[in-house]
């Protein structure tokens, strides 16, 4: 089994530009995953497709792995999250995003290490607008969450994500384009 990321968008109706979000999930396939997906964001009907998506496979030097919650398994003090930052660039009327995964051993330390990333450097108004990661922490965090939280009642059930030894493992892959749900393969 596998944990995806995907980037869903959906033309929601009675809104000016196309909404996107982002989803996760435990599957064998892509394909597998597009009931959940469907279930995910119902209201989105028909104009719900993929715009791009990855297999998390390593993450900070890290292997994740997704096994079978049977008891058995290794537990890890270390958690996958999803961060999600927003900052502005000036003439610019909009809000820039910049979404990334971090193996951390608490919300806090995930927070520390977005707030070292290059985006959060360069996306802020000195005096005007700065880069936050939307919520609370004086910062604000836009959003910073568990993946293991993110996945659904079903999954939490049958999985945990842990953690080996990634060093020597390629980058995943990122694949980026229109894809409707119905033409996966």
């Amino acid at each position: 089994m596998t944990l995806y990321l995907l980037l869903l968008g959906a033309e929601a109706p009675g809104r000016v530009v196309e909404q996107h979000d982002f989803f996760f999930g435990i599957a064998e396939s892509l394909r597998d995953l597009v009931p959940e997906v469907r279930a995910f964001w119902p209201e989105a009907g028909g104009s719900l497709h993929i715009d791009g998506w990855r297999e998390v496979t390593k993450v900070d030097g890290f292997a994740v792995q997704v096994v079978p919650l049977d008891g058995e398994s290794p537990v890890s003090a270390n958690k996958l999250f999803f961060l999600n930052l927003g900052g502005y660039t000036k003439g610019k009327l909009e809000e820039q995003h910049y979404t990334m995964l971090t193996v951390q051993n608490s919300r806090q330390a995930a927070i520390q290490s977005a707030k070292k990333s290059l985006f959060f450097k360069t996306n802020s108004l000195k005096g005007i607008a700065t880069a936050h990661i939307d919520e609370k922490y004086g910062v604000d965090v836009d959003s910073v969450h568990n993946i293991q939280d993110l996945l659904s009642p079903d999954l939490k059930a049958k999985y945990h994500i842990v953690f080996g030894d990634g060093s020597s493992m390629p980058e995943d892959e990122i694949h980026l384009g229109y894809f409707k749900l119905d033409k996966l393969k």
